[in-house]
């Protein structure tokens, strides 16, 4: 009995140990992970616009994230609006016999009807006040202190510019970025390979670069953006994404293939681990500047789906053009 209760004291020991050191609560990480991959998976499985759908969710859910982060610090970004635009985009990019197009000029057209709507500065209801309220309340107070806003003569009262600025580079970090994930269903008859590659892989890379970061990890990559963040992560995110990418590839084209693009999956590899980690190490750095340590808690173990989606996102252009480019 007592060497039972010996291991099992060892055993909690350890996991908080790997908690701290990932940052994360790994036994929920590990579940919510589980439950995204089999909701994808089925998505994809039974039908491809089933997963278009679930992007679109997923965005709208990133954009309300978004909106009260960027609150916390008195920014404005109209979510209404930005929800139809970026709802519209992912439709009809997928929808559309001309994708790029249609991307393109659903947009341009999003920039504008976003900045118009930004400078205009309307807020419904209580809804926003009570979510960022409780933002704040579950904010470590020494990342509040890191924040630019919380310094002597910091600024309080923003400009309409800024409201329009951050609501703009919200339409080009969820929408347009989003909108890449949807284009590489469209091309070249491998809609779920595509699918998998631009969503698990960045999620594998996150994986490797977690565990390689927290049994591995001596030298810091970032250590005041991201203190957690080690150069053995990017060397595991690197060769786990590189992993995937060859088991992808492998259950998914044939020889012919293979003979002539076999360094594709390298090239893979360490460009979702590098342009994931990129995007994580923006995530942070805008986390940090606006004084928060998660940019929610919708998903157990994984803070936000920001927290979740940001080097999907990143990532998202680089491979979708790699496919494009490799006749893939």
């Amino acid at each position: 009995m007592e060497r039972n209760e010996q291991l099992h004291e060892e055993a909690e020991e350890t996991l908080d140990r790997i908690n701290k050191k990932t940052g994360r609560n790994m036994p929920q990480a590990i579940a919510t992970g589980a439950a995204l991959v089999i909701l994808i998976v089925a998505c994809l499985l039974f039908r491809v616009d089933l997963f278009v759908l679930l992007v679109v969710v997923f965005m709208i859910l990133a954009l309300w994230e978004l909106r009260v982060d960027f609150a916390t610090v008195g920014l404005h970004i109209p979510v209404f609006m930005l929800w139809l635009c970026a709802s519209f985009t992912l439709i009809a990019t997928y929808y559309s016999p001309y994708h790029l197009i249609t991307m393109s000029l659903s947009i341009i057209v999003s920039i504008i009807l976003v900045a118009i709507a930004a400078s205009a500065k309307i807020s419904v209801g209580n809804r926003l006040s009570l979510a960022v309220a409780g933002k704040l309340s579950n904010t470590d107070a020494s990342a509040r202190l890191e924040s630019s806003f919380n310094h002597e003569g910091g600024e309080q009262h923003h400009s309409r510019l800024s409201h329009v600025a951050v609501s703009v580079l919200t339409v080009l970090y969820i929408p347009l970025l989003a909108s890449c994930i949807i284009i590489s269903l469209t091309f070249n008859g491998h809609p779920i390979a595509h699918a998998i590659m631009l969503v698990f892989l960045p999620a594998l890379s996150d994986t490797g670069g977690l565990f390689a970061g927290a049994w591995l990890g001596k030298h810091k990559l970032s250590p005041r953006i991201s203190p957690k963040k080690s150069v053995e992560g990017l060397i595991g995110s690197m060769l786990f994404a590189m992993a995937g990418a060859f088991a992808v590839f492998a259950c998914t084209y044939d020889a012919s293939k293979w003979a002539t693009r076999w360094w594709v999956p390298i090239v893979a590899g360490i460009l979702i681990g590098a342009v994931g980690t990129f995007g994580d190490l923006c995530a942070s750095m805008l986390k940090r500047d606006i004084g928060i340590k998660d940019m929610g808690h919708l998903l157990k173990g994984h803070g936000g789906v920001m927290d979740r989606v940001d080097s999907i996102l990143m990532s998202a252009p680089f491979t979708c053009a790699l496919l494009w480019v490799t006749g893939l």
